[in-house]
């Protein structure tokens, strides 16, 4: 079983959560163990961004660091995951990079979880909370959640959370919300279907163009500084 490999350890940061609505967090237990061993064997540099987050981070990994550069970024995305899958990952997901910014893509599965607002809230601020318990200093940037067809009904919870990680971004200034979300809906407020791949839930490379166009240049702004004189 996992839980008797040696590694295990290194890879999960035990965090007390009001989780009872959340599943189960060592499903990703495999998946961390090769989230490590490709560390080792392709060490990244260390204060970088990290880019974490659920499959919609994951799917722009093809292409995410040409459509952020010159940024130095990590990417650390994993499909299906949701924010507390996050926090109990902090250590080697992020904080093992050192990074001076994080970025982080999660709400989407929660909400489709049926994990309550509040709750999801929480998971947020307890992983803020630990970014900069590790660093004061380090920035983060909390991506809204976006729309789509397969979870229309279940957009105005959604935007809930979106509503919530905006506040969390005006109460500290060294955290930042990014509204992705907004360009990828239509004139009447529905989710634009052409951004989306067959399954209504993924976004295909018009999608990412968007995110690109929306993520790019608000993070060379805060970030480009620091990029160039490291």
């Amino acid at each position: 079983m996992i839980r008797q490999l040696t590694l295990l350890p290194l890879l999960v940061f035990s965090f007390a959560l009001s989780a009872e609505e959340y599943p189960p967090t060592d499903r990703w237990d495999y998946a961390m163990i090769g989230f490590k061993l490709e560390d080792e064997i392709n060490p990244k540099p260390k204060g970088g961004i990290v880019m974490t987050g659920s499959s919609s981070m994951r799917f722009w990994d093809h292409r995410i660091h040409e459509d952020l550069k010159p940024l130095s970024v990590v990417s650390k995305g994993f499909g299906g995951s949701n924010m507390n899958d996050v926090l109990a990952y902090l250590d080697l997901l992020v904080l093992s990079h050192d990074p001076r910014a994080v970025v982080i893509y999660e709400g989407d599965n929660d909400v489709a979880q049926g994990v309550p607002v509040p709750t999801i809230v929480d998971a947020y601020q307890k992983t803020i909370a630990r970014i900069h318990e590790h660093n004061k200093q380090i920035r983060i940037y909390l991506l809204s959640v976006k729309p789509s067809v397969l979870r229309e009904s279940m957009w105005p919870t959604m935007q809930a959370v979106n509503k919530e990680l905006q506040d969390i971004a005006a109460s500290d200034q060294r955290i930042s919300y990014i509204d992705v979300a907004t360009p990828m809906l239509n004139p009447d407020g529905s989710a634009n279907e052409s951004l989306l791949i067959s399954d209504g839930l993924h976004m295909n490379q018009q999608g990412y163009d968007i995110w690109r166009d929306t993520v790019a240049p608000f993070l060379l702004e805060r970030e480009a500084k620091y990029e160039f004189s490291r």
